[in-house]
């Protein structure tokens, strides 16, 4: 099932201005948002109207709006009560818009996500799109002098919270023993042959390359994922054929201090897209992503729906949406 394209143009205007009159004021407070553009993509590329989108560590609910703006159905799982309030102000506004999905945010440890997800739910997800949490030197925005009336720059919204067992705070190795938890929860929940879409990037700690990329590779091995593609998603802008950065000032700081000690550091200007599928036996469903190839008919008979999801049953596992999760 190749892409049709590795490298993806998912910036052509900034995250923020991709944000303005999408999301409800404070989204911007997230320390670590998912990039509308790349959830966006992901989607379009691997799912189609009517499918479930699951994103399990959820934030503010970027992947859930572009779902639903999408036309596909939304499911988001968030540690932080403050994020998943925020994520589902962001899902009511969108379906205040006019989406024709539904969306649902449950409050929880992504590692528990089976217990979390109505068990009518399980083996029906067509989507997983979601990215585990970075270092803190991509975190957070900062406020000047001419704003804070104080010398220099603040920084604010770094912080996902000061609960210590947040994924956020733990050590690199208690991360991806947790991420591979979170992505087996997941294989759970995703149908035969449904697709995962992990979007992340590396980081320097203390000097040292964080290979997270790589890590996360793994990682999904491990769930008992089946590696199928690794794209690039740009954070920079394409302008008369050059590459138009948009660095946070925190990113910009650390390449500026790197470089005066003599380390060649470069502004990231991309994030990896790794690409898994669930493997099983899916070759009668009809729910296979070829590209370009037209949405099987449904069957003429009507279905009946599950009392615990609104959501009705086929053969192949898919759920033809009946009212909402």
């Amino acid at each position: 099932m190749p892409c049709s394209v590795s490298v993806w143009n998912t910036a052509p205007t900034s995250a923020p201005a991709q944000r303005k009159g999408r999301y409800v004021p404070g989204s911007a407070a997230h320390p670590a948002k998912m990039h509308p553009g790349i959830a966006a993509q992901a989607i379009r590329t691997y799912s189609r109207p009517g499918d479930l989108v699951l994103d399990p560590m959820c934030g503010i609910g970027t992947t859930l709006v572009e779902a639903l703006h999408l036309g596909r159905n939304a499911l988001g799982v968030e540690y932080e009560r403050q994020w998943a309030d925020l994520a589902l102000l962001n899902i009511t506004s969108a379906t205040q818009a006019g989406v024709a999905g539904t969306g649902v945010v449950h409050c929880g440890d992504a590692r528990r996500l089976s217990s979390l997800v109505p068990h009518a739910v399980h083996g029906t997800v067509d989507l997983v799109v979601t990215s585990p949490p970075y270092g803190p030197s991509v975190h957070g925005q900062v406020r000047s002098s001419s704003e804070t009336g104080e010398p220099g720059v603040v920084k604010k919204d770094f912080r996902y919270s000061r609960d210590p067992d947040n994924l956020a705070h733990v050590s690199t190795d208690r991360l991806l023993d947790a991420f591979t938890e979170i992505l087996t929860q997941c294989r759970t929940l995703l149908r035969p042959g449904g697709t995962v879409v992990i979007t992340t990037r590396p980081w320097r700690e203390r000097g040292e390359l964080i290979d997270l990329p790589s890590a996360v590779l793994g990682a999904g091995k491990t769930a008992g994922l089946i590696p199928t593609e690794r794209c690039v998603a740009l954070l920079a802008g394409i302008r008369n054929g050059h590459l138009i950065t948009r660095p946070s000032f925190f990113q910009m700081k650390n390449v500026r201090d790197a470089r005066r000690l003599g380390i060649p550091l470069s502004v990231v200007q991309h994030e990896d897209a790794l690409i898994f599928i669930r493997p099983g036996n899916y070759g009668n469903c009809a729910r296979l992503k070829g590209r370009g190839s037209e949405p099987k008919p449904a069957p003429a008979t009507p279905c009946k729906p599950e009392t615990a999801t609104g959501f009705c049953s086929r053969t192949c596992a898919r759920w033809t949406r009946q009212g909402g999760l």
